[in-house]
């Protein structure tokens, strides 16, 4: 009996899978569960049984909401999903498609490869993974559709263009990630008796994103490229004078790309690069980007007070929940350490074969798998906790796991059968194209994304490198 209560935090962490694949909400289900555990072990506790439950280290949730509350690395989730909300009802998007796709659409996958750069500059002025899918399915897949492409082919880019915005900076997922791994680094570091310990930034997270963002965005290109060459039908190209009438654009295309391209790179340039020019915090950066998402709408005459109102209720209600689930998983992490969590999941890394590398696969896999049926969010409050610590006292680099975790949490939103990525397109997608199609489309992709996080344990400088030379 006792030898089964030690794998009580297994059973907590198993539980809180299985009312997440009930469809309950994430904040009530990781705060629920960890609570009736709670009970549990301070019940069987009373009556004498031999579970190892410190139901003391609960007292530490006060200090702990209000860390959540007052932490300055946090305040960049709302600014930065305020800009990501701004820019896409300024229709920032169209412009650029437009212009894209009357400068590439000649050329055999030539929107295809339209819909990856425009994709690629969405992800690096928005992160927000929903609003990418969506607005390139509306913009970009009727026209695709219309000029022969492959469903499957059209479907699978978009998808996996949208994304892009979980690693290229700035991201989202970058800045959770990144306050997570801090908490983990500094407990690793504790735990091994460091007693000034160093912490993870999210800038430096931005930084060693950029490179293998960039080489999946190649990636996607030369997959594309490839798939033109090889069955021409798949990615025909467009008439660019018929693309032209169709877009209703009639004149030469260097207005349009100066007036499509030129907002975006600037605020790009304004927030990555205060941020890698020591200029300004993550934080700060938002703020930045924030300020000239809203310039960016009154210039394109896109701003009114309805539509104000609505950016701001979407921002609130996007923060809103980001902040609910980090609660309840802050109480799920301190019920699964009560149980003894830590040092259970340290003695069966240490005892895995082949040690840190045999660790750091089967969290992978792990990871991998859970995206199957969980949200990056969920995954990033609820399994980097429990294992960050324990891997980073094996050794390994800290921004390194965070851009191996955070690529493969990319493919989280791709995996069939709950990728969000895959749910946002179908919302959007004519009932001509069946879901098989989608599935189909966004599994070569996934194949890339693997190919990265295999190129990025070969080649860990890919990650470690531009943030140590900044």
């Amino acid at each position: 009996m006792e030898a089964l209560f030690e794998f009580m935090p297994l059973f907590l962490f198993f539980t809180v899978c299985a009312v997440l694949m009930l469809g309950y909400p994430v904040a009530l289900a990781l705060a629920g569960t960890a609570l009736i555990f709670a009970g549990l072990g301070h019940l069987l506790v009373q009556m004498g049984m031999p579970v190892p439950f410190e139901a003391s280290m609960l007292g530490a949730m006060p200090n702990r909401l209000y860390g959540i509350m007052t932490n300055q690395t946090l305040l960049a989730v709302p600014l930065f999903v305020l800009m990501g909300v701004l820019l896409e009802k300024s229709r920032v998007a169209e412009t650029l498609l437009d212009a894209m796709a009357m400068l590439f659409g000649s050329l055999r996958g030539g929107l295809g490869i339209s819909v990856i750069l425009v994709g690629m500059l969405l992800a690096a002025s928005t992160g927000i993974v929903g609003a990418t899918v969506v607005t390139m399915g509306l913009l970009s897949l009727p026209t695709m559709l219309k000029r022969g492409y492959s469903p499957a082919l059209a479907t699978g880019t978009i998808c996996a263009t949208g994304t892009l915005g979980q690693i290229i900076p700035p991201s989202i997922a970058l800045v959770l990630l990144g306050d997570v791994l801090s908490n983990a680094y500094q407990r690793a570091q504790l735990a091994m008796g460091v007693w000034s310990p160093k912490t993870v930034s999210v800038g430096g997270l931005f930084v060693g994103a950029l490179i293998p963002g960039l080489l999946l965005v190649v990636a996607y290109v030369l997959y594309l490229l490839a798939v033109a060459w090889w069955k021409p039908k798949s990615a025909p190209p467009a008439d660019r004078e018929a693309l032209k009438q169709e877009l209703g654009h009639t004149g030469t295309i260097m207005p349009l790309l100066i007036k499509g391209l030129l907002p975006p790179v600037l605020l790009i340039v304004a927030v990555l690069g205060s941020i890698l020019g020591g200029f300004a915090t993550p934080t700060e950066a938002s703020a930045v980007g924030a300020m000239g998402a809203l310039l960016l709408a009154l210039a394109n005459r896109r701003l009114n007070l309805a539509m104000l109102r609505e950016v701001v209720h979407t921002t609130a209600k996007v923060t809103s929940m980001v902040f609910l689930i980090l609660i309840g998983a802050t109480l799920f992490s301190l019920v699964f350490r009560a149980y003894g969590g830590e040092e259970l999941v340290t003695h069966l890394f240490e005892s895995l074969p082949g040690g840190v590398v045999g660790a750091t696969l089967v969290v992978m896999l792990v990871i991998f798998l859970l995206g199957f049926i969980l949200d990056f969010i969920e995954i990033t409050f609820v399994v980097v906790p429990i294992v960050g610590p324990v891997l980073l006292m094996m050794g390994l680099d800290p921004i390194w796991l965070g851009i191996m975790i955070a690529v493969n949490l990319q493919t989280s939103f791709l995996t069939p059968p709950f990728g969000f990525a895959l749910f946002y397109l179908r919302g959007v997608t004519p009932e001509t194209v069946p879901t098989s199609a989608i599935y189909r489309g966004v599994i070569p992709f996934i194949v890339l994304q693997l190919c990265m996080l295999v190129a990025l344990a070969l080649f860990p400088g890919l990650a470690t490198w531009l943030p140590s030379l900044l």
